[in-house]
């Protein structure tokens, strides 16, 4: 070791000296819990923490909610400050301090002040290493760039929402797919910015979940917006002062905030010339959690632990297992004899509309370790169905098949999938086999759970499987081609699968005309449960070659090979909402509408939208009055397939529906006549209400369009809303020289400036305020104005035509014109009748009615209640 210039602290132990002088590097969560439940058990215990941070015991795993606003303030995340945590515990809490060096074989830690970068030796009777981790940073040129963050203490969380509100940041990029790159971009996605997230693993929460449950999720994501490119390297961020996108093997993604968080690496540099036996950066302990080091201890996020099931070594680097193994070690320290029994690698995970669970061992995971491994893919209801906001589990139980020991569990659903999960740890926790599950008495009521638990509805199905009772088909092995030979049997309650043999489940009572008993059958369903009753019935029939499928319809895409006949009504009705309008002169091509935002795309999305068209449609692209691109042309089967590769890339389809509607706009400001940013606007409008409303159902279709001047052309004022530039001239009579020939009369379009008694006069109440008479006044009368905004309500074309008529109310914030957008949908879910526009909305109960609520706030008052409300259902467009 280097000579240093070190000021040694009275701090060694003297001879004959009781007290226990504990020293405990890392001050989150394995080392406070530590350094507190100590201090509970040896009161005469000395016990100091030292951290190189400013905070101790933050909330690590909230972070990402606070970048997202749903915790509101830093001091939140703060559990514990410094000095609070010593008054309730009596440890000493040294912040600024960091560790840069251990001497074992003199009981010594190596303490740098961050600050002042002075030196000293702290000495030590027992020491714990709780260091933590921190995020890897990746080998990249960029990362020093403005707008580039990383995730792990309150600093970063409070440095990226103040970079993201102080920029107005529309595009993000997360790099890392596991829990919390998709916690960041499920936070980043709800402030209205658009999220891609990459990783370099072919898919998303790698060894944390199995190949197919991801699969599920990924495309769950890229359906509520986030785009997410798996199997992507990150190679360049790219930019001069700030980050303006990042190169990967992908091509290059174009963002305005970065977010690193590719993985975590202990802290634990310091220790390697220390003697301390250490895998990869963690270091080893045993079951007390000692090190190699006599009278070193570690903790937390820093070590390697053991599977609990397997009992090899694991790093799992989770906030839970660091404060267990906090409580554990300190128990340990203070004489009490007790082990530290290994992790699980229990964690969850919460994203738009879907939540993940998981514990014990996946699935190749298991095979690994060498069990002979059974699975089953078990959908059911969370609650009762008949409760209402009942949902949904997808529940993937992974069990040693000759012992029926339960191995692990993976859980995606709209609800509590953790309450499933922690069934699962502490079956597991027990050593349980799924016969103990069969018979569990879990609670039940209808808002609660179904009258037999959905776990043990999963335990039943794979003990079946396992009987022989049920013989399934997984939905990784249909993934990768098992089915090929199989017909498809659907046992729907209605026909929904194209192509398919469909079999009413009822009306079975002998053998089945069209299916040969000998022929390889797939029995498909909804979730699951009626395949499993016709393949009881049809083997009493003598039927021996059916196969369910697991997961059916709800979990798995569900396509047969040549299907050629017509698309069912329903299966129509359902593309329709997706976007996708069938071309009348075919049985099974359909017209895919691309959503544009605001009619402006990048050469990028076109080059997309172009080779979407060429490899799933006809090759043909139209644009619509509604400045949508259609891919024209596109076979049923390929409606999936096109829109999974269009929002790879970041685009998405949809635009119809009882719903808002996308937005239109002019060229705004690069028309020689346009007074505001009309594609600015428009894409607030977009990402606020038809993102942001995008599930709330209306009396029928609500169009909006935005207009950079009175001239009309994309007709704001025959819209349900429309909004239309304004700059409103503010005249200086003084300098007017009532001129004989005046320039501003001349220059009036619609001929309402005129000069009077000598004196230039514009009537208000005629004046579209479309700025055409600023600057044409030689004398400067006409110099200064005042640009805002005309907000019309009311107007429709098509069918029945109606003339919007504006508020009286020119306004000048654009805020307060994205609140009056906001209270005029509202004003229509909650007011409107089902099946009418808004200009029949506006003419029941009257202009000056409506005019009134949309300048006030009530509306907004009611506006939680008016969304949870169990209205127009149906809806009136048919487009």
């Amino acid at each position: 070791m280097q000579e240093r210039n070190i000021v040694v602290t009275d701090r060694n132990k003297k001879m004959g000296e009781k007290t226990m002088k504990i020293l405990i590097i890392g001050g989150v969560a394995a080392g406070t819990k530590t350094a507190a439940k100590l201090k509970r058990e040896d009161r005469s215990a000395e016990v100091t923490v030292i951290t190189k941070d400013r905070d101790i015991s933050y909330a690590g795993c909230g972070l990402p909610y606070y970048v997202g606003g749903l915790i509101e303030n830093r001091e939140e995340l703060i559990v514990n400050t410094p000095a609070k945590y010593a008054g309730l515990t009596g440890v000493e809490v040294k912040t600024g301090k960091e560790a840069i060096a251990l001497c074992a074989d003199k009981k010594e830690v190596i303490v740098k002040d961050v600050e002042t970068g002075a030196e000293e030796a702290y000495g030590y009777d027992k020491l714990v290493l709780t260091v933590g981790a921190s995020p890897a940073k990746l080998p990249i040129e960029g990362t020093d760039l403005s707008g580039v963050f990383q995730m792990r203490t309150p600093d970063d969380a409070e440095n990226i929402r103040s970079y993201v509100e102080e920029n107005q940041v529309k595009k993000a990029v997360v790099i890392g797919a596991g829990f919390i790159g998709l916690e960041v971009a499920e936070n980043l996605k709800a402030k209205g910015i658009q999220v891609t997230v990459i990783d370099f693993a072919s898919q998303i929460l790698p060894n944390i979940v199995d190949a197919e449950v991801a699969v599920y999720a990924k495309k769950h994501l890229l359906k509520e917006g986030i785009r997410v490119i798996t199997g992507t390297k990150a190679d360049a961020i790219m930019g001069n002062d700030h980050v303006t996108g990042v190169k990967t093997s992908a091509g290059l993604l174009r963002c305005e905030l970065l977010i690193m968080a590719a993985g975590i690496r202990p802290n634990t540099d310091f220790l390697q010339d220390s003697g301390l036996e250490m895998f990869k950066g963690t270091i080893l302990v045993d079951k007390t959690m000692k090190t190699n080091l006599e009278d070193v201890y570690a903790a937390g996020d820093c070590v390697m632990v053991t599977n609990r099931i397997t009992g090899k070594p694991q790093w799992s680097p989770m906030g839970s297992s660091a404060n267990l193994e906090g409580r554990t070690l300190a128990q340990v320290l203070t004489g009490t004899k007790k082990e530290y029994p290994g992790v699980l690698g229990t964690g969850v995970v919460k994203l738009p509309n879907l939540n993940i669970g998981r514990t014990g061992l996946t699935e190749e995971q298991a095979k690994n370790a060498g069990y002979d491994v059974v699975t089953v893919v078990a959908p059911t209801d969370d609650k009762a169905h008949y409760y209402p906001d009942a949902g949904f589990f997808i529940t993937k139980l992974i069990a040693d098949r000759e012992s029926h020991k339960l191995l692990g569990v993976q859980v995606l659903g709209n609800g509590a999938v953790d309450k499933m999960v922690d069934i699962a740890v502490m079956g597991i926790n027990m050593g349980a086999v799924l016969e103990d599950f069969e018979n569990a008495d879990f609670a039940y009521a209808p808002p609660f759970s179904t009258a037999i638990h959905p776990f043990v509805q999963a335990v039943y199905i794979l003990l079946n499987k396992i009987n022989g009772n049920l013989v399934s088909m997984t939905p990784a092995e249909y993934a990768a081609g098992k089915a090929k030979d199989y017909k498809v049997v659907d046992v729907g309650l209605t026909p929904s699968i194209r192509g398919a043999v469909y079999v009413n489940l009822s009306q079975v009572n002998g053998e089945i005309e069209g299916l040969d008993k000998e022929e390889k059958l797939l029995l498909v369903c909804a979730k699951g449960k009626r395949g499993y009753f016709l393949q009881n019935r049809l083997r009493s029939y003598g039927y021996k070659n059916t196969v369910v499928l697991e997961g059916a319809q709800f979990f798995n895409d569900v396509k047969v090979q040549h299907a050629e006949n017509a698309v069912s009504p329903e299966e129509e009705t359902r593309v329709k909402a997706l976007g996708f309008l069938r071309d009348k002169t075919t049985l099974d091509k359909f017209n895919g509408r691309v959503i544009t935002r605001n009619g402006k795309i990048t050469a990028d999305e076109a080059r997309t939208i172009a080779e979407a068209a060429e490899l799933f449609g006809s090759g043909e692209v139209t644009m619509t009055s509604r400045l949508t691109m259609e891919i024209q042309g596109v076979p049923f089967d390929n409606i999936e397939p096109l829109r999974e590769y269009l929002m790879q890339a970041g685009l998405e389809t949809g635009g119809t529906g009882s719903k808002v509607r996308p937005v239109v706009s002019c060229k705004g400001t690069t028309c020689q006549y346009g007074l505001i940013d009309t594609f600015g606007l428009s894409e607030e409008i977009h990402e606020r209400f038809f993102h942001g409303y995008a599930n709330v159902k209306l009396p029928h279709k609500f169009k909006i369009a935005v207009g950079g001047c009175p001239n009309n052309c994309v007709k704001p004022d025959l819209n349900d809303l429309g909004i239309i530039g304004q700059r409103i001239p503010q005249v200086d009579m003084e300098k007017c020289r009532g001129c004989k020939i005046c320039r501003v009369e001349k220059n009036c379009p619609i001929n309402v400036a005129k000069v009077v008694d000598g004196k230039i006069v514009i009537d208000e109440n005629s004046c579209n305020h479309c700025g055409r008479c600023i600057g044409k006044c030689p004398f400067n009368a006409f110099e200064d104005y005042t640009n805002g905004y005309r907000i019309y309500i009311g107007g429709r074309w098509g069918k029945k035509v109606a003339q919007g008529r504006y508020l009286e109310k020119v306004f000048t914030d654009k805020e307060e014109v994205l609140s009056v957008v906001e209270k005029a949908i509202l004003l229509f879910r909650e007011q409107g009748i089902t099946g009418e526009r808004f200009a029949d909305t506006v003419a029941r109960i009257g202009f000056e009615n409506v005019q009134e609520q949309l300048l006030g706030d009530e509306l907004l008052s009611r506006k939680e209640e008016n969304i949870k409300a169990q209205k127009h259902l149906k809806g009136g467009a048919t487009c």
